[in-house]
């Protein structure tokens, strides 16, 4: 496991900081001034308070101005709230240890390891030990075409080539064609994922022939499996797709690893 919780306090920090200036800058262009709203049977009325000052009702052509001032208040809460998390984050990286107690058991000497059972697993070896569980593959047909990956494993498409490699250069464990039971079947998620950030496990199916009728009816059927299964879209099932005149998008790719799959 790599320790990175510092290095994500630091990237932290340093976003807040950047905030904090915008918001310092935003805060200045309003008008003086703060919006008050009563309720009454009547209707909602917003009263501008500005101190030393009596407050004035605002009438209905006055929209932006209880607008700005309605968002520098937020933007205000937001920047103390902002300024106590960078406090918190400053102390924190004073006292986080550079060494956490996932990481101890790599840092042994072979000798020592020998002897040693670890105690807690980190994100390495549990990822490790998912990626060498051995499973048994969805055969190839008998001359059916099939593509490289760079682990040099087979896969079915040039679509699901660029998948494969793009999950390994960004450090995303998955298995090809792993099977999976729902219900009363077996099935093959082109990808099945393990989701680091929460140790979870997700399906990733890419649809590279939605043009054929017969491919949908079994999309739409492979669909029906996974939710009666309690595996639901966009929860821990994720597609992308293509046809014969629309290729597979890299960028809806890269954005479903690093929003959902890491």
């Amino acid at each position: 496991m790599v320790n990175n919780h510092g290095e994500e306090m630091r990237k932290r920090s340093e976003l807040i900081m950047k905030t904090l200036e915008a918001l310092d800058k935003k805060i200045e262009s309003f008008p003086d001034g703060r919006i008050k709203i009563k309720k009454c049977k009547s209707g909602v009325y917003h009263y501008l308070s500005i101190k030393g000052k009596k407050d004035r009702l605002l009438n209905e052509n006055e929209t932006d101005l209880i607008r700005d001032l309605i968002q520098k208040s937020y933007l205000k809460q937001m920047r103390v709230s902002l300024r106590s998390e960078l406090k918190a984050l400053s102390r924190m990286q004073k006292i986080y240890p550079s060494v956490i107690a996932e990481d101890l058991f790599d840092q042994l000497s072979e000798e020592r390891k020998a002897f040693a059972k670890p105690a807690m697993v980190g994100d390495e070896d549990f990822a490790r030990k998912w990626m060498q569980m051995p499973y048994k593959r969805k055969p190839f047909k008998k001359d059916a075409p099939y593509y490289l990956t760079i682990k040099g494993e087979r896969v079915r498409s040039k679509s699901e080539v660029i998948i494969a490699n793009r999950l390994y250069f960004k450090g995303i464990p998955y298995k090809y064609e792993c099977p999976l039971k729902v219900g009363n079947k077996i099935i093959h998620p082109d990808f099945t994922i393990l989701r680091l950030s929460d140790c979870s496990v997700v399906y990733y199916e890419h649809c590279g022939k939605m043009d054929d009728e017969t491919y949908m009816d079994d999309l739409v059927e492979r669909v029906n499996d996974y939710s009666e299964a309690g595996i639901l879209q966009g929860d821990r099932l994720f597609f992308s797709f293509e046809t014969s005149k629309k290729p597979l998008d890299l960028r809806t790719v890269d954005k479903l690893i690093d929003r959902y799959f890491r």
